[in-house]
């Protein structure tokens, strides 16, 4: 790309202006229940979460004439809006001529283990049918002169099915769906946060029937903390991944996800062991994902100690600057650590350099006015003197130019506009950074439809465990989209969410609203800020990118003394605004427990390391080595082959956290289908396996 692009493009690209909402429709039906007076909304459907994947499934449902509202804790506020990187990307099928075809796709996605085949086979046949849709909405994916849509290389990815409209990408998604969400009438409850599902039924009879909400704007005198009722038989969850988990994060700030909703609903949730990490800038600043071209245009990386002195860290790990310079440009489309790339000197050995200079206090930052510095004793840094991969690469991007930053501005000059945007100039300074929680490849357990462990509670977008242990860069988004119109079929198909769910509630509700207000107590010795930091602070020394099982242990065992002290003491909230806070850090707490038990349990039975994290061992089988030799420290187990066969299910019953395994379901890929045969399944709603009484 050249430097050229119109600055109103470079605008467009990066500066996103969100739809404005339309007024909500106020409650006309209040009741009293525990002391306050509750407003009651009804509705067919309740998605929760404005990102991507609830618009979708909003959308989708609404043109099938559900009745569908969607509320949101902070609409345009969440990953989907807010995340990205240089190139944020899109994944989806790519052409016959580049080697592919659906299955080899859902082979691709699944490849990583733990990973249900007919899910990875869902994802990569409905991708074609999403990408074509955001385009006719108005998503601006570049194309080239004969219509063919631009493809790149990202991670885990060897074909070549990525593609981008810029760092912005999601945040463009959303504005495209949302607007068609506005024109199509769907009423959103913005400032809206959902607290509490309720159920009705016992065993695998449980039902939804609604939700228990905090509104800003419901707040009154007679109800200080904003209670409110959504009535309805449906919910989709869609409120993204828990990335209040961690203190070293690269979520925006205030995305708590709903992990903890489902858990204390009973709903069963998958692969928690599953996360990526990976390079960014911090929370404190601009928190964003530092792949693609910011690194491919190898800046130098360094770090500053408490003097203010800098190392040139990088030179102990690598045995020649061609090796250092290599790898750091690897990190491009190998963003994710992967334990196995810590191995023979590859690109994760960065990672966890840099993770070993903050956890010794020093500052590490990227500099694109200087190239890497060399290897003591080795030559200097030179373009002609990289590995294959990172010259042959550069060379058809153009970009030959001698510093870093001019090799940026050329292959993609919005990753620098966007910096801009947020008042930090990467062309002047050096910009700081480290590695951070990036995203959570577990969930909710779903089928290939969306459907929950729980009747009438669906999953899309972050909320769904469906990734498995690794997954092509922009693989989740294209999941959330293909499972927000799955969702949406399905329960177009069962009827369910035509018309608003009548019927009163409040026997349901009165228990729930009671026990939310004995956990919020005023004079509690936990406050938001004590447990915050407790959870953050153990999610990010115990269960990052390295682990070990004594420390992932005594982490759980601190986790659940947590809870437990939650639930006998409560938890302290100031003014009303906090007591929402109040109730999602009693939901973090919850997941934390639930993701620590998962990896406890993993690694007491013999697992290995695979994708988001290394098990370290003194027993284990690899070992990692740096220029000044091998890192014992770091030595840790491989993964075993059994384990990507299966997926750890995680499910509270009353206070305990309960683990067990569960198979992927499998895909004959020799099967077929037949048009006249398999038409009247169709026809006749049978794909959709209904049960009798829908």
């Amino acid at each position: 790309m050249s430097t050229a692009v119109p600055q109103e493009i470079l605008d467009a690209l990066t500066d996103v202006d969100m739809p404005k909402l339309p007024s909500e429709i106020a409650s006309s039906e209040a009741i009293r229940l525990a002391g306050i007076e509750v407003p009651v909304y009804r509705a067919g459907c309740v998605v929760v979460g404005s990102g991507a994947a609830g618009l979708r499934a909003a959308v989708e449902m609404k043109r099938r004439g559900d009745d569908i509202v969607i509320i949101s804790q902070s609409a345009w506020g969440g990953t989907s809006a807010c995340s990205g990187s240089d190139k944020q990307t899109l994944h989806t099928a790519n052409t016959a001529d580049q080697g592919d075809n659906y299955k080899a796709m859902a082979r691709a996605i699944r490849s990583g283990g733990a990973m249900d085949e007919d899910t990875a086979y869902v994802e990569a046949v409905g991708s074609s049918r999403m990408m074509a849709s955001l385009q006719f909405l108005g998503l601006p994916l570049p194309q080239d002169p004969l219509g063919g849509t631009l493809r790149y290389q990202t991670d885990h990815d060897e074909v070549g099915r990525a593609t981008s409209c810029g760092p912005r990408t999601s945040r463009l998604m959303v504005k495209v769906l949302a607007e068609e969400a506005i024109r199509l009438g769907v009423p959103f409850y913005n400032q809206t946060t959902a607290v509490k599902i309720l159920t009705e039924g016992e065993g695998s009879g449980r039902r939804v029937v609604g939700m228990l909400t905090m509104r800003a704007s419901d707040r009154a005198e007679a109800n200080p903390l904003g209670i409110a009722l959504f009535v309805s038989d449906v919910i989709v969850l869609a409120a993204g991944g828990p990335g209040e988990l961690y203190r070293d994060s690269v979520y925006p700030h205030g995305c708590f996800g709903s992990l903890g909703l489902a858990l204390e609903a009973g709903v069963e949730l998958v692969n928690l062991t599953e996360s990526q990490f990976g390079i960014g800038t911090r929370r404190e600043g601009f928190p964003w994902n530092l792949s693609g071209t910011y690194v491919q245009a190898i800046p130098h990386i360094y770090s500053v100690d408490a003097d203010g002195v800098e190392h040139h860290f990088l030179a102990q790990y690598y045995r020649s600057t061609r090796e250092l310079a290599s790898n750091v440009f690897r990190k491009g489309y190998q963003w994710p650590f992967h334990a196995t790339r810590m191995l023979d000197f590859r690109s994760s050995l960065v990672d966890l350099a840099i993770s070993c200079e903050t956890a010794a206090g020093r500052r590490v930052f990227m500099d694109f006015n200087r190239n890497p510095l060399p290897v003591p004793g080795d030559l200097p840094f030179s373009l002609e003197r990289l590995d294959d991969d990172a010259r042959l690469y550069l060379g058809k991007a153009g970009a030959g130019q001698e510093m870093p930053i001019d090799r940026l501005k050329h292959m993609n000059p919005l990753s620098i506009e966007l910096y801009r945007r947020y008042k930090i100039d990467i062309a002047a300074d050096p910009l700081e950074f480290a590695v951070n929680n990036q995203h959570m490849n577990g969930g909710i357990l779903v089928d290939t439809w969306g459907r929950s462990s729980l009747a009438g509670c669906y999953a899309v977008g972050e909320a769904a465990g469906t990734h498995g242990v690794t997954r092509p860069g922009g693989a989740a988004l294209n999941a959330g989209q293909v499972f927000g119109t799955r969702a949406a079929e399905h329960i177009g198909a069962s009827g369910k969410a035509k018309r608003a769910a009548a019927g009163d509630m409040s026997a349901i509700a009165e228990p729930g609203i009671a026990e939310m207000l004995t956990t919020l107590r005023t004079g509690s010795p936990l406050t938001v800020k004590s447990v915050r930091s407790q959870v953050q602070a153990r999610m990010s020394e115990k269960a990052g990118i390295i682990c070990n099982q004594e420390s992932v242990a005594q982490a759980l065992i601190e986790a659940r003394r947590l809870n437990a002290d939650i639930r006998a003491g409560g938890l302290a909230y100031g003014r009303a605004a906090e007591a929402v806070r109040g109730v999602q850090w009693r939901h973090m707490a919850l997941a934390s427990e639930a993701v620590l038990s998962a990896l406890d349990f993993f690694i007491g039975n013999g697992g290995g390391s695979r994708g988001a994290r290394a098990i370290c061992d003194p027993e284990g089988e690899s070992l990692p080595h740096a220029r000044t030799g091998p890192l014992e420290e770091y030595r840790f187990r491989r993964e075993r082959e059994e384990d990507r066969d299966e997926q750890i299910v995680v499910r509270l019953e009353g206070d305990e956290i309960r683990l067990s395994k569960r198979a992927n379901r499998s895909l004959d890929e020799t099967a077929r289908s037949f048009f006249e045969r398999d038409w009247p399944a169709w026809l006749t709603g049978r794909i959709y396996h209904l049960p009798v009484d829908e």
